[in-house]
């Protein structure tokens, strides 16, 4: 149902619909105020919210440096379940819905419970991220927004109690990475939903 402005009005009012001073000027000026309108009006059946602009995975020589740095990330030491959590932070902040149905089915597939994912965005009240991720969100955060004090040095610094400086260079290329994901992602329109983590290899019971 979509209210006309002149009913938001009267329900925002201080005094809600007791603004009109007769029963005859309350009714005459919600008729035809209400408007119900069909959902087809805002999505098609069976079609996606946004149809992709573009598919850039046509273009091997844009992404092949962009497989590189993902491969150096996934090789660096750091465990992936925080690559997971830093990647998914980043991608709340930019709004990008494919890189965040992508990175919470890949830390589901890899162990990480549904708690932790859902209570991401609020992870600074939350007990249940170690120091380490949190130093590693906050640095998260001020990278992704960065232009809002460009990564304070009490920010770099924490992440430094946590990590070498390889590590610490290694999440630093990843939260480049993940927010150069999120542009292209939301630019080029990437439809969402259809991703699926690959199946973890079963263990093989010891021969006799």
């Amino acid at each position: 149902m979509i209210l006309n402005p002149v009913v938001r009005e009267a329900f925002s009012h201080p005094r809600g619909f007791h603004k009109f001073h007769a029963p005859n000027e309350l009714s005459s000026s919600l008729a035809g105020l209400i408007v119900t309108a069909p959902i087809d009006e805002f999505l098609t059946k069976g079609e996606p919210a946004m149809k992709a602009r573009i598919d850039y995975t046509n273009v091997p020589e844009a992404l092949s440096g962009m497989y590189q740095l993902e491969h150096y990330i996934h090789n660096s030491g750091l465990e992936e379940s925080l690559v997971h959590l830093v990647k998914m932070r980043a991608s709340q902040i930019n709004g990008c819905a494919y890189c965040l149905d992508l990175h919470s089915k890949d830390a589901r597939a890899l162990g990480e419970t549904e708690q932790r994912l859902f209570v991401l965005d609020a992870w600074e009240e939350a007990p249940f991220y170690s120091e380490r991720e949190r130093a590693a969100l906050a640095l998260t955060e001020a990278v992704t927004r960065i232009t809002e004090g460009h990564v304070p040095d009490a920010v770099f610094e924490r992440a430094r109690a946590h990590f070498n400086e390889q590590e610490l260079i290694a999440l630093v290329f990843t939260l480049t990475t993940i927010n150069a994901w999120n542009r292209l992602a939301i630019t080029m329109r990437t439809e969402v939903g259809n991703y699926q983590p690959k199946a973890r290899p079963v263990s093989q019971p010891a021969q006799n």
